[in-house]
């Protein structure tokens, strides 16, 4: 039988440091609401010293790690606000339900700062789509994100989705959200105030989601089926009414601070706004709205249920805020009051159930973690000689499930609600959104958890450095970035060295660039506990680019015949590529390095091109490399390109390489106007080349006059089109 400590899913060194802190063992529930609070999921005990190394400061920084959502500045007196979070445990057994309460998750991060939310983003990773266990998590992820979404009415403009085995039995489901509010209105997690009252509003509290913090801080098994309960149960409707209500109640004043109720519930929520603020709190728990009036003490602080918020709230606004809250049937309590004598004190029933330091609990012991190079980098295989036929190689791309259309993903989604979303998904590398001085904000969230796998410093890299790709192709720059470091177990030297390297690589990068990280989450023990086999490393960047001018400019080849350009040079960096690893069957090779001085010039040359009207399409290239990108550009329309690989700014390499390669930096443009275009590129020190030009059937491939490869549009189309879209069918 597990001991108390044990199920709070404590060691015993972390259990000893909370009786010396306390001069005396905790009860029951006090090891609850300390487990729930330290618990990976909610601590960071394993990853807080590394991530310390990220660039968090800049001009625009409003609001940095550390909140519940990032803020930067975007001019004319508004600043947008950023958070990335993850449901992947819960949606691996309950993939509707976790999906949904990802969602409602990030928004409550998003309201917490005093924003409205405007966007939502996803990222997603599953196994093998031919798997049914696979299709079945997918189909259903897709589901809860949208029905959550829908109602909601926060549009879903943008996301990235990979398929590899070691996704099998632990699918990862991020969810990221975009906010918006004037900069004087922002609001922190704070109760710096003794005397201030703690009101509870929101959904009702229940058992569903007790110790989801925990659930969330250990390897799944073959009976995490069993632990539905930790799933919470998602109330789109209620989150409706929160938005609406708490938006008209930060308008009235007298919110002092607010605090989301998400990994921890109680626990967590009421230990950081007193810790943070310097102060204590004296809480009721008979005060709060129960779903279910059998649960103890401990269920009511470590439950997880939906669509709950803390207002800390002046005493003499409660009338006006209540009315509101009133007006939009949103439920409230007060629970409690900030007191001076910096501890949590729970009550029942005027009954102490528990009595900590607020400080002692919010703020859980590092844990140094052990880094060792893993034994399979040592064991990656050598390119064979051979290589297939471009033609056919090009055509097994298309159709490969991490390059194929995601349409029949974002079909599922309101992506206009609003009236923001100026650029659809599909129409261009980025989501555009209007803001209200008529500027723009382009968001995309990138990650490749093949290149991770063999380089994990240059996988966290490249995370950053394709999303701010996607955004610069789009007219924008970047300015901010929130990242999702996904990982297996901590305690395996192996995995914490793959998660050292990708915070390196990540923090390099931003650097360099240099772009902010103003927030983020680290999701780790995703790793299937009775095999031992973990995912493979997965950072994802979220980037947001702000765009002056209201030139659009898509992806797509437009109609007639025009110059086709390429900026950026193309290197021997096919390791962990999809040629390599979908056509080959190898990992062999060098991944891709970014460089973020060329990766500046290249991505300031672009936004010119774009603001002057030279670029008619833009399009980087990524998964699948140069051959794949100008093909994605010919569907739209139909209209084809036949370039000249000889021109290409390169090393010294086969066709096969230069078409295949996924080397960062690179864009392809089309431009009426060839000369001026050149002229931009050339003053900017970007390499480039003139290749060739768009019209015709055919996506044709040649070196000077011979032809290397040639594939029809529409059987291109047809293939990319279709491939997710037949799976899932």
């Amino acid at each position: 039988m597990l001991t108390t400590v044990e199920k709070a899913g404590l060691t015993e060194d972390e259990a000893s440091s909370v009786r010396r802190a306390l001069g005396r063992e905790p009860n029951d529930t006090e090891w609850a609401i300390i487990g729930a609070e330290w618990s990976e999921h909610s601590s960071y005990k394993s990853s807080k010293a590394l991530l310390r190394r990220l660039p968090t400061t800049g001009k625009r920084v409003l609001l940095g790690p550390g909140y519940d959502a990032g803020a930067v500045d975007v001019g004319a007196g508004y600043a947008v606000t950023l958070h990335i979070e993850s449901h992947n445990h819960p949606s691996a057994v309950d993939p509707y339900g976790g999906a949904a309460t990802g969602i409602g998750g990030v928004l409550r991060d998003i309201l917490s700062v005093g924003s409205s939310p405007i966007a939502l983003l996803d990222v997603l990773r599953f196994g093998d789509p031919a798997s049914g266990h696979s299709r079945w998590l997918l189909r259903n992820v897709v589901r809860g994100i949208a029905g959550y979404g829908n109602c909601v009415g926060v549009p879903t403009v943008a996301g990235d989705i990979e398929f590899d085995e070691s996704f099998e039995t632990n699918c990862l489901v991020d969810v990221a959200c975009v906010g918006l509010v004037r900069k004087g209105e922002l609001i922190l997690s704070a109760a710096e105030r003794p005397g201030d009252l703690l009101v509870l509003v929101g959904g009702s509290t229940g058992r569903d989601g007790v110790g989801g913090a925990a659930f969330a801080s250990k390897n799944l098994s073959g009976r995490s089926g069993s632990e539905r309960s930790s799933v919470q149960v998602p109330d789109p409707f209620m989150k409706k009414l929160l938005i609406d209500a708490l938006a008209e109640v930060l308008a009235a004043g007298g919110v002092r601070a607010m605090k989301d109720l998400g990994g921890g519930g109680l626990s967590t929520a009421l230990s950081e706004v007193a810790s943070k603020g310097g102060t204590g709190v004296d809480v009721e728990l008979a005060r709060v709205p129960l779903r279910e009036q059998d649960m103890s003490a401990m269920e009511a602080m470590t439950s997880e249920s939906q669509e709950r918020m803390l207002l800390v709230v002046e005493p003499g606004a409660t009338e006006g805020v209540f009315d509101v809250l009133d007006k939009y049937e949103v439920p409230k309590a007060v629970i409690g009051r900030v007191t001076d004598d910096g501890k949590l004190t729970i009550r029942w029933n005027g009954r102490v159930e528990a009595s900590l330091p607020a400080n002692v609990v919010a703020e859980a012991p590092l844990v140094p973690r052990e880094a060792r190079r893993p034994a399979y980098l040592r064991r990656a295989r050598r390119a064979p000689v051979k290589h297939p036929d471009p033609s056919r190689a090009l055509r097994a791309l298309l159709s490969s499930p991490n390059i194929a259309s995601r349409r029949w993903v974002y079909e599922q989604y309101d992506h206009e609600v609003g009236v923001r979303t100026a650029v659809r998904p599909g129409e261009a590398d980025a989501s555009l959104l209007r803001l209200p001085d008529g500027a723009m904000l382009a968001v995309k969230a990138d990650g490749n958890s093949l290149h991770s796998y063999l380089d994990p410093r240059r996988g966290g890299s490249g995370c950053v450095a394709e999303a701010c790709r996607n955004v610069a192709a789009v007219g924008a720059e970047p300015i901010a970035v929130v990242d999702h470091l996904q990982f297996g177990d901590p305690s395996d030297p192996e995995v914490y060295w793959t998660f050292r390297e990708a915070v390196e690589g990540l923090a390099e990068y931003c650097r360099a660039l240099p772009v902010p990280v103003v927030g983020g989450k680290v999701s780790f023990y995703n790793e299937d506990a009775s095999t031992g086999r973990a995912i493979k490393p997965s950072p994802v960047a979220m980037v947001a680019g702000l765009k002056k001018g209201a030139r659009l400019v898509g992806l797509s080849f437009p109609e007639g015949s025009q110059a086709v350009f390429i900026a950026g040079r193309t290197k021997a960096e096919l390791g962990a590529s999809e040629y390599h690893v979908r056509v080959l069957k190898t990992w062999a090779g060098d991944v891709p390095s970014p460089d973020a001085a060329s990766d500046s010039s290249a991505f300031a040359a672009v936004r010119r091109l774009i603001g002057s009207g030279l670029a008619t399409a833009v399009h980087d290239c990524s998964k699948g490399g140069f051959a794949v990108a100008l093909a994605e550009m010919t569907f739209a329309h139909g209209v084809g390109a036949s370039v000249d690989l000889s021109k290409l700014p390169s090393d010294a390499l086969r066709p096969s390489d230069l078409l295949f390669s996924e080397s960062h930096g690179r864009f392809i443009l089309a431009t009426a106007e060839p000369t001026r275009t050149a002229d931009v590129l050339r003053a900017a020190k970007v390499p480039f080349a003139k290749l060739g030009r768009t019209g015709g059937s055919t996506i044709e491939f040649t070196e000077g006059a011979a032809r290397v490869a040639s594939v029809p549009v529409e059987e291109a189309a047809a293939l990319w089109g279709g491939a997710v879209e037949e799976t899932m069918a």
